[in-house]
């Protein structure tokens, strides 16, 4: 069995997040919630590809997190499968008010396995804030079929956003997937030698 990779002083790890689902599920949304701490009701929808950065600490590691966002269109699917490569987690996400974007998701489920080897997924379903179409039941049954763990968010109220992306990280350095360390230097000292003429 792996062993999980234990972060030596003055170094950062490297998480590689991915954010897949359809169109207009708030993929972005909860992307910039969680990075930003702020939320937009005139978010524009992502085209191609789109990443923002943030660092935590978790498990007495310094963890600089890459979340990718990817736009959901049917015509940008190619563009997202080129960034699976080197991915630890995925966030998938469904609107719990549009019962179309959660049948896609055996669909999205299909396409990761295909393009992906050891990659963790949370499936998220997203603007709780709202009326749900798709039940809690239906969503948590499918979830535990599939085998993936599931939450469900608001990225409008804030709800359950740090826990879904935190939890996420947490599996990940569990789970003795090796990852590459990102080590900062640290600039030494110089010392000056007066001399005398």
């Amino acid at each position: 069995m792996a062993r999980a990779v234990q972060a030596e002083p003055f170094e950062k790890v490297t998480i590689k997040l991915l954010m897949l689902g359809d169109s207009g599920v708030g993929k972005s949304s909860l992307m910039i919630r969680f990075t930003n701490a702020t939320f937009s009701e005139q978010m524009m929808g992502t085209t191609g590809i789109d990443m923002r950065v943030k660092d935590v600490n978790i498990q007495n590691r310094n963890v600089k997190m890459q979340i990718w966002d990817t736009a959901g269109q049917e015509r940008f699917h190619s563009i997202a499968r080129t960034y699976y490569c080197g991915a630890h987690g995925i966030i998938l996400t469904y609107d719990v008010n549009d019962r179309t974007s959660f049948n896609n998701i055996p669909n999205w489920l299909e396409d990761i396995r295909k393009n992906t080897k050891e990659v963790f997924i949370l499936l998220v379903g997203n603007k709780i804030d709202l009326h749900k179409v798709v039940s809690d039941n239906e969503a948590k049954e499918f979830a535990e079929k599939a085998s993936i763990p599931f939450i469900m968010t608001s990225a409008k109220n804030d709800e359950n956003v740090q826990d879904a992306f935190m939890n996420l990280i947490e599996t990940i350095l569990k789970s003795g997937i090796v990852i590459k360390p990102e080590k900062m230097r640290l600039k030494k000292k110089e010392e000056t030698v007066k001399r005398c003429c």
